[in-house]
């Protein structure tokens, strides 16, 4: 067996013993244990929105960058236990939020 080859098998069987390898773990609620939400679907426009949601809690100005049609306007609506994004006018994202457990 050549020098090199001891020193790799030598090596191998140092990693593999030295223990298991550490890494960040990320632990998030899993959908099942949210109670059920109803949001407004992707691509409903402000209009349907107020529609079948009724008036939000509260609604922040749209935020944009000098007109650019690659940043279009972005706005948001909160409502009881959920927010609403749209871009431009069409929804882009509906976000549940959890209670507040304090």
């Amino acid at each position: 067996m050549g020098p090199i080859r001891s020193v790799v098998i030598a090596l191998s069987l140092g990693i593999s013993l030295a223990g298991p390898a550490s890494a960040d773990v990320l632990l998030m609620e899993s959908i099942q244990s949210v109670p059920s939400v109803q949001t407004p679907r992707k691509g409903m426009n402000m209009d349907g929105v107020r529609n079948s949601y009724g008036n939000p809690v509260k609604e922040y100005p749209a935020v944009a960058t000098t007109g650019n049609p690659r940043h279009p306007p972005i706005t948001r609506w909160d409502y009881q236990g959920f927010s609403v994004f749209f871009e431009n006018d069409l929804v882009l994202h509906s976000v549940v939020r959890r209670p507040d457990t304090n």
